[in-house]
């Protein structure tokens, strides 16, 4: 019997599991690369010299300028795991490293600027009222959501320390589960990747901190463009089966809509894609603000992981402090879950605000652009700006 074209087997055809084993290839090599530019982007920190990190520490140890350059770092990338990683560089630099307590309001920002680009998404709805006012409302309840956090949890940190004792303290029990003390084939792979790159700046340009602003940058390029590609590879990987469990679990119980926001940001590795999912489904009425609301927490959660996959890729005397710091984050988050969701009144607030912004908004949509310019690029602009001009 002659085989149709659906049942030959002597083509080029590539087998599925190729398909697959080329992707995980993919990801095991974006990840090593995304490594190599946490533990170069320590090392051009190393470089450039004490007067330029003393400067920038100054003005970090300003909680409230610690939270606006957060901010507008994550909302430049559209990207908090860009930044986390950065944040974990500059924390576990093996020389003059950024304190935690400067650290922690980083984080804080890089939660409330990693929600603009929902924003951005929902003005994709913008031809129609009502699918606008529905999709802008989902959107920005994770605005909303990660600015109650804040105003709850950087006053307690600044009264108690209370993430910086808990996040010592996990480091402390967690013992050699620590950068410091992974010492392994993996990690001396990531030294030998650095070695070259440093080697070549150093041939190239003269100046010590010169060649540190270089490392800096060509680490952040690696970083942002791992996380990029990393990403696309996992969407195209998993994007059909995030749709239908979202789709699946849309009326769920609270807890487990934010396990599939959880799992789904871990799988896709961005918690922007996860509830940038969110937005067009609430614009086309199959989804609620209460529906959209936990999977939106879930996805905050689950965003903490590649500020601890960065973790592991710093080496030195200060590796913990960068364990350290990604566990902040994921206390951050989990804490303000806790705080939030649970009390009905409590949860209803970040709601209520989004649904009232996204009416105001889809009468006057300019509105939404002002909301978007001013609060995630300008204000936060301003305010570095104004520091700068204050700083002796």
């Amino acid at each position: 019997m002659t085989s149709g074209p659906d049942t030959q087997t002597d083509g080029p055809l590539i087998p599925p599991r190729w398909t697959g084993l080329a992707r995980a290839v993919a990801v095991v090599a974006l990840l090593f690369v995304f490594l190599v530019g946490v533990k170069g982007m320590g090392d051009g920190f190393k470089l450039l010299g004490t007067d330029v990190l003393d400067s920038f520490f100054r003005a970090t140890s300003n909680p409230f300028i610690g939270l606006v350059v957060g901010i507008l770092a994550t909302s430049l990338v559209q990207s908090s795991s860009v930044s986390t990683a950065m944040i974990v560089s500059l924390v576990a630099a093996p020389d003059n490293p950024l304190p935690i307590a400067n650290a922690i309001p980083m984080i804080m920002g890089a939660n409330i600027g990693t929600t603009v680009t929902n924003s951005i998404v929902a003005l994709a709805h913008m031809g129609h009222r009502g699918a606008f006012r529905r999709a802008f409302a989902v959107a920005t309840c994770h605005d909303f959501f990660n600015f109650m956090a804040v105003a709850i949890f950087l006053p307690l940190e600044m009264a108690t320390g209370f993430l910086r004792k808990t996040s010592a303290l996990m480091v402390e029990r967690l013992g050699g589960m620590s950068g410091a003390e992974f010492d392994s084939p993996i990690k001396r792979a990531i030294k030998a990747a650095v070695h070259p790159m440093e080697d070549a700046i150093e041939a190239l340009v003269t100046s010590t901190q010169w060649q540190g602003v270089v490392l800096v940058v060509l680490s952040a390029l690696l970083i942002f463009v791992a996380l990029l590609m990393l990403v696309r590879v996992m969407r195209a990987a998993v994007e059909t089966r995030v749709e239908v469990y979202i789709n699946r679990f849309l009326g769920a119980s609270a807890v487990l809509a934010m396990m599939v926001g959880v799992v789904v940001t871990v799988m896709v590795q961005s918690s922007s894609i996860t509830t940038a999912l969110l937005v067009p489904l609430a614009g086309a009425g199959l989804l609620t603000i209460r529906q959209a609301f936990p999977i939106t927490i879930g996805a905050n959660i689950g965003t903490t992981v590649t500020a601890l996959l960065a973790s592991f890729g710093v080496s030195g005397p200060n590796a913990s402090a960068g364990l350290q710091i990604a566990l902040v984050h994921l206390l951050f988050n989990l804490s303000a879950t806790v705080v939030i969701y649970p009390i009905p009144r409590i949860r209803a607030i970040p709601i209520r605000a989004a649904e009232s912004l996204a009416a105001f908004a889809s009468r006057s949509r300019g509105w939404a652009f002002a909301y978007i310019v001013v609060l995630f690029y300008g204000i936060p602009a301003l305010l570095a700006y104004l520091s700068n001009l204050r700083a002796p």
